[in-house]
């Protein structure tokens, strides 16, 4: 996300992005397996058509237009009705779940099969027969579709793209057209009539079936970018509507195999068989159940006990409750699934310039005393223990690019020494202490980990004073507001970050935490980290296409990011699923940390 991110969607956690009120506590996607339980490989006896998948939640989507929405339970219903060139399958196999397989496209385009030119920089995409649109009639989804979906992207509404940069700054144009798209005036009329006189020099429908992309610079995870529910093709028809205003949610248009029939906003959905959608055009999904309900306003106990009582079969955007686990675990329960988020969520950010404490938290040693203060284990009691987190100390997680176990701070078992927080802050010339003031949100799980941080700090004489704020100020008004920043008026904060996509993710994480070039407002560069190391680092990993390269590159910036003590890593997290008896192949979706619902098939007498 790049924040949300699931960053720039500024939900619950900065995901790059997800807004799953879940085990992240209003925080989504630790050991590199994908699941700790065996819920994924209920796929015993013959697949069985027909029924209705029964899914139980509590809050409605973000925005159901792929040019916006940018939550987990987005994710979860998008996989249904929208496609991309390429798209991440469905697998237990972490590597492969994480890897983009051609979905609209024919194939992964290359150098060898000239999809991509020499200079890395023009990307030529086939599409292959038989992906429609469910129109009347029903008609192919052609190049000019997946043009179109870009054009939607930055419509100057708060229904945009939530990470424009992995559009504005890669696409060739795009920024030039997202730049004069952003003085049209917000109507249907203005947009229609800009987006079908306006180009992206970049982006170009050759011919019904082919389009090509001509980027600023070689980008090593272009097909990644490409993988995103952002960059789905979109029917002309959107054009007669503001972007995910109410009369769009009424009339989406799928080309996957199910289409929406019915919508309540806030209580319901109702998705049916998409007839326009064939299994052959399809290599990713499937469309083994009739029907998908989806029912929304229980709370994750409500949700809990629906589903083991059978009424409902999975849950929408909540988790297993945190003191159900344990029970849950013992009885090695066959319906639990605990998957890891391959998140860095929360975290301790410093704001670098802050005045306060003559600017002491610009000093790498003060930082570096703060990095041996917390106790992550005790941090970790607040998200369900062990079973659901793992102390994390770097800032790659693993299951991400550049993963390399490291610890630059050690204490024993992670749980925190004051003394040497102490010595190195005497050394930092505060053998005093300091005050901190400390943003907070007040939502979820989040005024435990203040008062846990309090806690810790205190021990090395560090005293916080704690600023609550609501989920929706925190980050505008605080974190990604630098006049906020350069005012001191706050000095540390314990945001998340969930990566957009996982594997091939260096712009998903390392760039957006701390390239300090884009520092400026919104920017999830929190406290103004900028070192000339990390950022050539950066450079050379996005340039690349190999994967030793980029490995290494992002490994070495992780290293420069701790020897500066640039945040405090706390945990990586996992995300306890719970399903219903009757469901089978639960396969789950690292993107949504839910299982994919084009996958599921029902047994009535289980």
């Amino acid at each position: 996300m790049a924040a949300l991110s699931i960053a720039a969607a500024l939900a619950m956690v900065t995901t790059a992005c997800s807004s799953t009120p879940s085990s992240s506590s209003n925080g989504k996607t630790g050991s590199s397996s994908s699941s700790a339980q065996s819920a994924n490989v209920n796929a015993s006896g013959s697949v069985k058509q027909g029924g209705t998948l029964k899914i139980v939640g509590n809050a409605d989507v973000d925005h159901l237009d792929t040019a916006a929405g940018y939550y987990t339970a987005t994710y979860t219903l998008m996989r249904a009705y929208t496609r991309q060139l390429f798209s991440y399958p469905a697998s237990t196999n972490l590597d492969k779940a994480n890897t983009p397989t051609p979905d609209i496209a024919t194939e992964i385009p290359t150098t060898s099969n000239g999809g991509i030119s020499s200079d890395g920089k023009t990307y030529t995409i086939h599409l292959r027969d038989g992906v429609k649109w469910d129109t009347t009639p029903a008609r192919a989804v052609t190049a000019n579709d997946v043009v179109l979906g870009f054009k939607r992207l930055c419509n100057p509404t708060q229904n945009s793209v939530g990470a424009p940069g992995y559009y504005e700054g890669v696409i060739e144009g795009m920024q030039e057209y997202c730049d004069a798209f952003a003085k049209v005036a917000p109507t249907v009329e203005a947009f229609k009539a800009f987006i079908e006189s306006n180009q992206i020099s970049g982006i170009e429908a050759v011919n019904d079936n082919t389009v090509k992309f001509t980027l600023t610079k070689p980008a090593g995870d272009f097909i990644n970018i490409l993988a995103l529910p952002f960059s789905s093709p979109a029917p002309v028809e959107y054009l007669n509507y503001l972007p995910d205003d109410a009369n769009f949610r009424q009339h989406t248009i799928s080309d996957g195999p199910y289409k929406i029939v019915q919508y309540t906003p806030g209580q319901s959905y109702m998705l049916d068989r998409n007839t326009a959608w064939s299994q052959k055009s399809d290599p990713i999904r499937h469309q083994y159940v009739d029907h998908i309900q989806i029912t929304l306003g229980p709370d994750e106990n409500g949700v809990q006990q629906q589903i083991e009582a059978g009424t409902a079969d999975m849950s929408w955007d909540t988790t297993v409750p945190t003191a159900n686990v344990p029970a849950l675990k013992a009885q090695n329960d066959p319906r639990l699934g605990i998957y890891a988020n391959l998140d860095t969520n929360p975290f301790l950010t410093f704001n670098m310039q802050s005045p306060n404490n003559n600017g002491a938290l610009g000093k790498v040693k003060v930082r570096q005393a703060i990095e041996y203060a917390v106790d992550k284990v005790a941090l970790g009691q607040i998200y369900g223990g062990p079973t659901l987190n793992q102390p994390l100390n770097q800032v790659i997680p693993p299951g991400n690019v550049g993963y390399e176990k490291f610890n630059l701070y050690p204490t024993k078992d992670n749980k925190g020494d004051p003394a040497k927080c102490k010595s190195l802050l005497k050394e930092a010339g505060y053998p005093n202490g300091l005050t901190l003031k400390d943003v907070y949100r007040t939502s979820g799980k989040h005024p435990a980990v203040y008062q846990s941080i309090q806690a810790d700090l205190a021990k090395c004489g560090i005293t916080t004073v704690g600023t609550p704020s609501s989920a929706g100020d925190y980050y505008g008004k605080y974190l990604s507001a630098p006049d906020a920043a350069k005012a001191g008026t706050w000095d540390i904060s314990e945001p998340g970050w969930i990566p957009d996509w996982y594997g091939n993710n260096a712009r998903s994480i390392m760039e957006p935490l701390f390239d300090g070039r884009t520092y400026g407002p919104g920017s999830t560069d929190w406290g103004d980290y900028n070192n000339a190391t990390v950022n050539a680092d950066i450079d050379k990993a996005l340039a690349s296409t190999d994967k030793a390269e980029i490995t290494k590159a992002m490994h070495e910036a992780d290293m420069q990011v701790m020897k500066d003590a640039a945040f405090v890593p706390f945990q990586t997290q996992s995300t306890p699923i719970f399903r219903s008896t009757r469901v089978h192949n639960a396969l789950e979706l690292p993107s949504s940390v839910n299982y994919d619902i084009t996958q599921i098939w029902l047994d009535p007498t289980s």
